[in-house]
């Protein structure tokens, strides 16, 4: 599970299915923690936020790399 907001089968399905549009991470709160957010469809909005919170960068490497991700944006 990826923190307490999705399944990692979940997301890889989605990502495989090319359900995902767009991955964002983000410091949580200024912390030293970073969140997941993804969009979903063809909306611009995020789809999901939140997703799970990692205390590092390569954390979240590896979980991307796992489900597929080809790319991701980072907001310090």
């Amino acid at each position: 599970m990826i923190g307490e907001g999705i399944q990692e089968d979940v997301l890889r399905a989605l990502v495989e299915q090319l359900a995902v549009r767009g991955y964002q991470l983000a410091k949580v709160d200024g912390g030293p923690d970073w969140s997941l957010s993804i969009r979903l469809g063809s909306s611009d909005a995020l789809g999901a936020s939140a997703l799970a919170t990692w205390a590092s960068l390569t954390e979240v490497g590896l979980i991307a790399d796992s489900v597929g991700f080809r790319g991701f944006s980072v907001e310090l």
